[in-house]
């Protein structure tokens, strides 16, 4: 896919590329041997291509697994997808949202999804059971996926996706692979479940809601912090809460400074 045939589809369809929808083209195709290698495709694969623009991933992909599932949200852009992927049969086209649509079942990503889309796509993949997915994502936001404890990126993202999963940076993407180009460049990211699942927590909404709120106090003492949200979720007494904040394991370090295992440990602490 060049530059050429990109401007040529948008000029085709009368496409002007939505800005705030992240409508960044990749026009680098020596990429897509790159994306398909690290997600390692057989002829047994049903791959997820979010936010599959033109389709010309989509193809590529189709010559190396079993199925291809192109989703793309803007009706336009849809529409030249499906006459772009019309000869191949194992392409199937799907116009919408991807985290609201129904999907038929995929064993992999490998897509370059727009940006806007990155936080809610990795918390929604998480969830799933995936071999593995690999994507273009924004080098800002990758950076917080595998953030060290106490960095300035380092925050409950970090936190929630290290419990499902491990996250490798790998190649960098110039922003000038794109049209039009973004204002920031990329990488390409692996994400592939634990073999051995890094750490158990015993209720996973529980773990999330409080990594979220410690997190809006990340220099807060931990014991000061989670008195309020104990207060609220567990229905206790300001008194109760303070006591049992204050006996907790960590209560005397700063939120930003616990690895994702001690926010675990927390958690379950509090749950028993």
């Amino acid at each position: 896919m060049s530059l050429e045939e990109t401007k040529q589809l948008l000029r085709t369809y009368r496409i002007t590329p939505n800005k705030l929808s992240g409508q960044n083209f990749m026009v680098e195709p020596s990429l897509y041997d790159k994306l398909c290698t690290y997600a390692t495709l057989d002829s047994s694969d049903v791959v997820l291509d979010a936010g599959a623009g033109f389709g010309f991933l989509s193809l590529f992909l189709a010559d190396k697994c079993k199925a291809v599932i192109a989703v793309e949200k803007d009706p336009q852009v849809a529409k030249a997808l499906r006459e772009q992927v019309k000869g191949a049969g194992n392409v199937i086209v799907i116009e919408g949202d991807v985290l609201k649509a129904a999907l038929p079942e995929f064993n992999k990503v490998t897509a370059i999804p727009p940006y806007y889309l990155s936080s809610h796509l990795i918390t929604w993949l998480v969830k799933g059971r995936i071999d593995c997915a690999v994507m273009i994502l924004q080098k800002e936001f990758a950076s917080r996926l595998t953030a060290a404890v106490a960095s300035e990126d380092y925050g409950w993202l970090t936190v929630l996706t290290y419990l499902h999963v491990e996250v490798e940076l790998l190649d960098a993407v110039p922003k000038e692979m794109f049209y039009p180009q973004p204002e920031v460049d990329s990488v390409i990211v692996r994400i592939k479940p634990w073999v051995k699942s890094s750490f158990k927590v015993k209720d996973e909404l529980f773990f999330k809601q409080m990594v979220k709120w410690l997190f809006t106090q990340r220099n807060k003492k931990v014991g000061k912090a989670l008195a309020p949200f104990i207060k609220s979720t567990l229905k206790v007494s300001k008194q109760d809460a303070e006591k049992l904040a204050l006996s907790l394991p960590f209560h005397d370090r700063r939120a930003r400074e616990l690895s994702p295992n001690d926010f675990g440990v927390l958690a379950n602490a509090i749950s028993s």
